[in-house]
Parts: C-alpha cells; sequence; structure tokens
C-alpha cells in the first residue's frame, strides 16, 4: 500500500491513510530536541537530523504529567520527557494546495493533556479542507518552574515559560514546513481551550510569536483585565518574583541544593497528582490558579493584559474567543443535587459553584463587599434551588460582559476582524453546555462515538465546525447557508449565541451590566 510522504528540514516522513483515504495522517514528528538533561529547563532547540525516511505512524509520548491526569485523557501513549512532537491531518493532494492550517493546544490546566487526545483528531476538519496540526508542549514543572538560578543563566533573565516557548517552537516548524504537507504558512490559525485558549491569549501578547499566525480562537476563554475571574482561570500569570520564589521552594521540597541537582533527578521523582493552588493571588473568593502557570517575565510575555492592550503592543491578527453556558461556575439544574450533596474539592484553575442559598449569600459578601446588597437584590434567592438559579445567572452574566469588555480592549488598537460567542447547546451528556463541551462539535468527535447524538447535534456540528473553517480560511466565520454572525462591535452589548440557537443575543440586561462595570472599576487592572 502507498502511503503519504512528505519533506520536512530534518528529513522525510511518512504518514498513514486516515479512514477516509483520501485525508493522510503523519504522526509523532519531532519538532524539536528531546528537552532532556542539561536542555531540561531550557528553550526548546531544532530536532535533531535523522538519516533515511522517519515513519510517522504513531502518536509521540506524552510529556510528563501525573499518573492519575495522564489515565483522565484516555491515550493510550507512553509518557517520556523525549516528548516535543506534532501531529498533522491533510487532505490536500499535492503540496501546491496551500490550505488554511489550524494549530490546536490543548487545555488541561498547564499540567495535563496530549496532542494525541482522540477528541482531537483532524480527520473531520482536514476532510473540510483545514491541515490540522496537534502538538505536546512541557507541563507542570517541566513547562512553567521558574527560579533564581534559571533566570540567572537564560540571557534573557527569564524563566518559567518553557511550555509557551514549546508552542512558539512549534509555531516556526509549521511556518517552515508545512507547506509540505500542502498547508500555507501565511494562514495559520493558532486555536485552543481553557490552558489552551490561555496560551493562545498569551501567544497573542508575545513579541516571540509575532508573524507566526494570523488567527486565532480562544475556546473558554479571554477575560477583561478588571475581572478578579481572570485570576484564577486559564488567563492566570504569574510574576517573575512570585513564580522564582515558588520554584526556590520546589528545589527545596524535591532535596535539590541547586538547578544542576534538580536536572539530575529522574523526572518521575518531579511529578505528583498534589495539584498545588496558588493561594497568594486574591480572587475574590476561595478559587486559585494552578500554582504553576505562565510568567509575565518581560521577554516572552513582556506586560500582563492592562498594559499590553492600553499601549496596542498585541499582536495584531483576527480573534475568535467566547464562552459556554455550563461553565465558570454555573451548572445545569440536573447536577445541582449531586453538588449538595457530594464531596467536594478544590482544584487549581476551577471556579466555586454555589447552590445553596447560604453559599450564594456568603459568597456574594466576600467578593461583593459594599456593593453585596445590590448584587443579591439582581440576583435574588430565598431558598437554595432559587440561590443555584440566582448564582448561575450572574456567573453566565459575569462571563457574557467580561469576553465583551476584553473585546473592547483588544480592538482598541487592533485591526484585525473580531467576533464572539456564547455556547448554549446541551447534548445528552448530564454535564449540559459544560467546559469544553463544543469541542465535540468543532472537531465532530465526541468521546463515545457520534451514535448518541440527535439530528439536531449533528446539525449543529456542521455549523459550528463550518464556521470554524471559515474563520481559518478568510478571518470570517460566515459562508453560504449559515446563519450570519455579525462581528463584534464595540458599544453594542450583544454576542452571538451558537448552539441550541445562532443569533444575536444581549450579554446582559441594562441594570445588571451597570452593576458589573461598577464592580469591575473597584478592581485592579492584571
Amino acid at each position: 500500500m502507498d502511503r503519504p510522504t512528505a519533506d520536512t528540514e530534518a528529513g522525510p516522513v511518512e504518514g498513514i491513510p486516515c479512514r477516509d483515504r483520501s485525508v493522510s495522517v503523519f504522526r509523532g514528528i519531532p519538532y524539536a530536541a528531546p528537552p532532556v538533561g542539561e536542555l531540561r529547563w531550557r528553550p526548546p532547540r531544532p530536532p535533531e537530523r535523522w538519516e533515511g525516511v522517519r515513519r510517522a505512524d504513531r502518536f509521540g509520548p506524552m510529556c510528563p504529567q501525573a499518573p492519575n491526569e495522564a489515565a483522565a485523557t484516555g491515550v493510550d501513549v507512553p509518557m517520556s520527557e523525549d516528548c516535543l512532537s506534532l501531529n498533522i491531518w491533510t487532505g490536500a493532494p499535492s503540496r501546491e494546495e496551500r490550505r488554511p492550517v489550524l494549530v490546536w493546544i490543548y487545555g488541561g490546566g498547564f499540567r495535563e493533556g496530549t496532542g494525541a487526545q482522540p477528541r482531537y483528531d483532524g480527520e473531520n476538519l482536514a476532510r473540510q479542507g483545514l491541515v490540522v496540526v496537534t502538538f505536546n508542549y512541557r507541563l507542570g514543572a517541566f513547562g512553567f518552574l521558574a527560579a533564581p538560578e534559571l533566570s540567572a543563566e537564560s540571557e534573557h533573565a527569564s524563566s518559567g515559560n518553557y511550555g509557551l516557548l514549546d508552542c512558539v517552537a512549534a509555531l516556526r516548524w509549521v511556518r517552515d514546513n508545512i507547506g509540505q504537507f500542502g498547508g500555507d504558512p501565511d494562514r495559520v490559525t493558532i486555536a485552543g481551550q481553557s490552558a489552551g485558549a490561555g496560551l493562545v491569549n498569551f501567544l497573542a501578547m508575545s513579541p516571540l510569536a509575532k508573524g507566526l499566525f494570523r488567527r486565532a480562537i480562544a475556546q473558554s476563554h479571554a477575560r477583561y483585565c478588571r475581572d478578579p475571574e481572570l485570576r484564577y482561570l486559564s488567563t492566570s500569570y504569574r510574576r517573575s518574583a512570585d513564580a522564582e520564589d515558588s520554584g526556590a521552594h520546589f528545589m527545596r521540597v524535591h532535596g535539590a541544593r541547586g538547578i544542576r541537582e534538580l536536572r539530575s533527578l529522574d523526572w518521575h521523582k518531579l511529578i505528583d497528582g498534589h495539584d498545588p493552588i496558588d493561594t497568594s493571588v486574591e480572587t475574590g473568593g476561595t478559587a486559585g490558579p494552578p500554582l504553576l502557570r505562565p510568567v509575565v517575565d518581560g521577554w516572552a510575555i513582556p506586560a500582563g493584559y492592562h498594559d499590553t492592550y492600553a499601549e496596542g503592543l498585541q499582536n495584531d491578527v483576527d480573534y475568535l474567543a467566547g464562552n459556554n453556558l455550563d461553565e465558570g461556575g454555573a451548572v445545569p439544574q440536573s447536577l445541582v443535587n449531586a453538588l449538595r450533596t457530594g464531596r467536594r474539592t478544590t482544584r487549581p484553575g476551577s471556579p466555586p459553584v454555589h447552590v445553596t442559598l447560604e453559599q450564594h449569600q456568603v459568597a456574594a459578601r466576600r467578593k461583593f463587599g459594599p456593593l453585596a446588597d445590590e448584587f443579591l437584590r439582581l440576583y435574588p434567592a430565598t431558598t437554595d434551588d432559587e440561590a443555584a438559579e440566582a448564582a448561575g445567572r450572574a456567573a453566565r452574566d459575569n462571563s457574557r460582559l467580561s469576553t465583551y469588555l476584553w473585546g473592547q480592549d483588544w480592538s482598541r488598537h487592533g485591526t484585525g476582524s473580531l467576533h464572539t460567542y456564547f455556547w448554549t447547546h446541551r447534548s445528552t451528556e448530564p454535564r449540559g453546555a459544560c467546559h469544553g463541551s463544543e469541542i465535540d462539535y468543532v472537531f465532530g468527535n465526541p468521546a463515545h462515538g457520534t451514535g448518541p447524538w440527535t439530528e439536531e447535534d449533528h446539525e449543529i456540528a456542521r455549523t459550528v465546525s463550518a464556521y470554524w473553517t471559515n474563520f481559518c480560511a478568510t478571518g470570517d466565520p460566515n459562508g453560504a447557508g449559515l446563519p450570519h454572525w455579525l462581528a463584534f462591535v464595540p458599544g453594542a452589548d450583544s454576542v452571538m449565541e451558537i448552539g441550541t440557537q445562532f443569533h444575536l443575543i444581549d450579554v446582559a440586561d441594562p441594570e445588571r451590566t451597570a452593576f458589573w462595570l461598577r464592580f469591575f472599576d473597584t478592581q485592579q487592572a492584571w
């Protein structure tokens, strides 16, 4: 059987046909040298050349992560520090085709995930005309450890952004090689969900990524710089001094007297399942960000959101961003009773969920202080059920308005297109339109196959994936036969609902909008 081949700068590769023989997949292609030994906690270096044709029929190992988190990915691939590889799906009949490229960045709180996850299989999108790329980036301590000694050995006095630098290296590889797979290096879109969306946001602010992509898609979240939710979600970052302090503590905990000793430890000793939370960040509630996350270091990420957008320092790209109905602390009614009676654990980066009257009122007093009475008047409750509904409505208003205000800040100096959405479709899954549920409809790969899908699910998937495909191609999600999606307009106070319906909805009613604006004005800009 003939196998597809392509040339890369490090040597030729041989892929395999997909189920649809018009699409080929190339798996496990190294985009950087193995970050092992002396290369642990250093910026990625180019891959080493290989002799002959490299078989690209298997996914590369996932990057080190806690065993329980690796198991949650549902992927049967080994784990190794030698993990910086990527995967390509293409239906281009020749290298002259020049199809738009989608580079997907997985989520997982900066501590788990892999580009081999079946939900991210690119065959369906490749059949629609995209070249799809997924890749691995370093996680946890391997990707986001900062320390004074590491900063001192860096020519940029920087440490802690190795996972982000992996993303930049993957994009450089795409720029230099994707043409051999029928992709257009001048039409690259980066996209991601949760922590993947956070990395999309940081790449959009990083001068190191300038010119490496033309468009960006952030699926949960893009948040306003004065929204305290930003501080613990995937949008959160650390300052260099704080990151270095926590890195020094990490070194002591692992019995290392210096970075040389830490580099000599077996990688298994540097992972655990404790999921540390950064308790030093005031978030207005009980939530906290993951301790190990990107760093505003003055180089890879020169400044925070407020300063970057105020001065127009971001990369001027087309953007598409949005949030989901049942996330950010909002849950469907079907889960409320279970949440009241079940044991709850605090996970880094996860929002608090308030499903009792006491929780709703206590959280309001803590978060809003002198504005709490007004909040409780706008989101009233006298029973536990009313409180769960009110807290959910508040969370949804907060997320829609926060992304709207982010859009105003982004577009103040940006000239690219901007489209925002609110995903509302509740499938047969009991978790509703939960965090990450839209991924199944973008890629057409639900976890248990499309068997349980109704014809409505299939039609929604066709519409959503067409929006994403069109945006990657042109910067405009609209196309023949699709409900029209108006571009973001500052001052319009509206957002595109996608999922249950496809139309414009209000961000929030005027009175609640005015309240949130007053509250945000009391908050520190990040």
